[in-house]
């Protein structure tokens, strides 16, 4: 019967494709930043209602959010959710790959709803925003999007295919410094320099990282430092990043980099201001049983997954699908643009998000998606 079902589904999403291909570049060709897709989450949603699913949106309160279902009726069988990632990088667009994400989800949901029935399995898809810091997914969690989810899944391109993520935890900060301006010929010694602290925070930064876990990470951007060199910066704001293995080893880790900025502050005499822009993204935990169904059935659409490859890393960073994994089963695999030396969040990645290969990756990651629920579906029932 799985042979069928599978066949079945996966005709229906090539049936689908042309459709499921335009609407991945579609994305890319207008990208939009996390918690502002308001034409990229309505263009999904609209694709999904165009299949027959019923759409909310916004959903729980959040503008750029939807949640699409199908086979509403049913109620005994396994629910299925399918995470759609549509956000994009400020200034480096769809470097990323959401475009993808979100199209190989939808497709996994239009094959499997036409077998859902038969295998009665509810097939839900969840429209969320703001990955690339912002948290959409940690939003949702918490107003009960994905309460009773048997199995929450999404595919994330990359460099190589890589079944088993393994990213850090990661917390987003936002940073500014309140000086005091001065003319900086005349007056220096009248001026609290904000440009400054962020120079010494950097250093200190530099200097603590002897000392954390060679997993860890810190790192940040400087996005306003002063707006004349004769005039002494009376304001600065930068967003940093501090990642770790696990949440609990990130709580000491943010201690210590507080420090270096609270170091600053008192070096220059300068006024700290941080604040989170998003709660802190987790580890994640894999569904064993749904990550052994999809490399199963990766591989048998030819793929093949490479761990210890060049670009392998990108399974290491950090997504707000672990904080989705630690409340429902969830699984969330790589699949191969085959880009190395080109890695995602650089501009030429964005490139690579569309054409011939991710065409490809798209069309299998949304079978080898609908597959996997099929396996979990039957699995269940024996």
């Amino acid at each position: 019967m799985s042979v069928s079902l599978k066949q079945r589904a996966q005709q229906t999403i090539t049936q689908h494709q042309d459709t499921l291909l335009e609407l991945a570049r579609e994305l890319h060709r207008n990208p939009e930043v996390g918690w502002q897709e308001h034409r990229s989450s309505a263009r999904v949603a609209n694709v999904l209602a165009g299949a027959g699913f019923e759409v909310t949106q916004p959903y729980l309160g959040l503008e750029t959010a939807f949640h699409a279902t199908s086979n509403n009726h049913l109620s005994s069988g396994l629910r299925i959710g399918l995470m759609a990632e549509y956000d994009a990088l400020p200034g480096l667009g769809h470097a990323c790959g959401h475009n993808l994400i979100a199209a190989s989800s939808v497709g996994a949901a239009i094959g499997l709803a036409e077998i859902a029935e038969e295998l009665d399995l509810k097939v839900e898809v969840f429209g969320t925003p703001a990955e690339e810091g912002g948290g959409g997914k940690i939003e949702l969690l918490e107003r009960g999007a994905f309460e009773g989810l048997d199995l929450a899944m999404m595919v994330h391109p990359g460099p190589v295919d890589v079944a088993r993520a393994d990213p850090l935890a990661v917390a987003h900060w936002a940073v500014s410094f309140q000086g005091k301006a001065a003319h900086a010929a005349a007056f220096p010694t009248e001026g609290l320099n904000a440009a400054d602290a962020f120079t010494i925070a950097q250093v200190a930064i530099g200097l603590l990282r002897q000392h954390l876990p060679s997993s860890s990470r810190v790192h940040g951007v400087v996005l306003e430092a002063g707006t004349a060199p004769n005039s002494v910066p009376e304001f600065s704001r930068g967003r940093w990043y501090v990642r770790a293995k696990t949440l609990d080893e990130l709580q000491h880790i943010e201690q210590r980099v507080l420090a270096c900025f609270e170091a600053a502050a008192t070096a220059t005499g300068c006024t700290l201001h941080w604040e989170l822009e998003s709660k802190a993204y987790a580890e994640f935990t894999h569904d064993e049983q749904g990550l052994a169904f999809y490399m199963q059935n990766a591989e048998a659409l030819g793929r093949v997954f490479q761990p210890e490859a060049p670009g392998a890393e990108m399974a290491t960073a950090s997504t707000d699908m672990g904080n989705v994994s630690r409340v429902v089963p969830s699984i969330h695999p790589y699949i191969g643009l085959d880009t190395f030396p080109v890695l995602n969040h650089q501009r030429e990645f964005a490139e690579h998000t569309v054409g011939a290969v991710a065409d490809k990756a798209l069309l299998d990651g949304a079978t080898a998606l609908a597959w996997t629920a099929i396996d979990m579906a039957i699995n269940s029932q024996n």
